[in-house]
């Protein structure tokens, strides 16, 4: 093997402290993304039994009382207007359902493109710093009297 050969092969299997850092901050990254479907169900199924906990409580109210309010013989337009009042509760409270779900999406999509534009302007922040630290690098090569760095020969 020759020397320019052995610079290759040493140059190609050279880690830096930047590649260290990137691919465990990948692998770290990838660990936590593979864990949100199952934390997303997870939630789901929490927030699931609880509403089915609101509803079996409702559901044995609905037994223990029945007998209760049958035998007051409460009038049947008294039962129309609280049938009609919790209806309009039950639609204000449908629209407020939607109108929470209608400003999570908003909320996503508008922190969604608040990463974006934050990621391009790092990508523009690094492209600058990567330029004034090739100026660095070339104003110390003539400092120290290195001039351009040249690729070994098979002296």
């Amino acid at each position: 093997m020759t020397k320019t050969e052995i610079v290759k092969e040493i140059e190609k299997n050279k880690t830096s402290v930047c590649d260290v850092m990137k691919n465990n901050t990948s692998k770290s990254i990838k660990k936590m993304e593979s864990q949100i479907p199952m934390l997303m169900q997870q939630y789901s199924d929490l927030y699931t039994a609880y509403l089915h906990s609101l509803d079996d409580v409702f559901g044995t109210c609905y037994i223990s009382e029945k007998e209760f309010f049958d035998k007051l013989g409460i009038d049947k337009k008294t039962l129309k207007a609280f049938e009609d009042y919790s209806e309009t509760i039950t639609d204000l409270y449908s629209t407020q359902v939607d109108a929470n779900s209608h400003f999570f999406r908003a909320y996503v999509k508008m922190r969604i493109s608040q990463i974006e534009s934050s990621d391009r302007f790092v990508h523009v922040m690094m492209d600058s710093y990567s330029k004034i630290l090739s100026q660095v690098n070339s104003n110390m090569d003539k400092v120290t009297g290195k001039g351009e760095r040249k690729a070994p020969t098979n002296e």
